[in-house]
């Protein structure tokens, strides 16, 4: 599973031109699952983003969770994540899990998140436009 995590001040995601799903204060999190996933895998990473302390805090430093803030998520899967772009121009993503098991996988990571924290998502497989307001910025990638 690889992760990529901004922290915003705000963020949509339009499908077809709309508005599907929007967020204030808190997190975009790209998912891209790999095919040797496990529950377990999912269950550890969405209690580690829901702790994770990247807010600042009143003395200026990242010592707040998104728990802390009152914030939210904005989950979008992103296969291209998992990209090998070692050999040749053109990535290959052997490493992604096949799209059944992977929109299994995002979905159970959305509602594991959401237990913790407010949580909109994507539509698998869709194409999407994110408009990101990133903060600080802020950005992890969880491996």
């Amino acid at each position: 599973m690889r992760l990529l995590i901004q922290r915003v001040t705000e963020a949509r995601c339009h499908i077809s031109g709309k508005v599907f799903s929007e967020i204030t204060k808190g997190f975009v999190v790209l998912v891209g699952v790999g095919h040797d996933e496990t529950d377990e895998d999912i269950e550890w990473t969405a209690k580690k983003i829901a702790a994770m302390r990247i807010f600042d805090a009143a003395d200026g430093v990242m010592n707040l969770s998104v728990k802390d803030i009152g914030g939210g998520a904005l989950v979008i899967s992103n296969f291209t994540l998992l990209a090998n772009y070692r050999h040749g121009n053109r990535p290959e993503y052997m490493s992604a899990a096949r799209p059944e098991l992977a929109n299994q996988l995002y979905e159970y990571f959305k509602e594991l998140l959401g237990k913790e924290i407010p949580v909109q998502g994507g539509v698998f497989g869709a194409h999407m436009h994110l408009h990101i307001e990133n903060d600080g910025p802020v950005t992890i990638v969880m491996n």
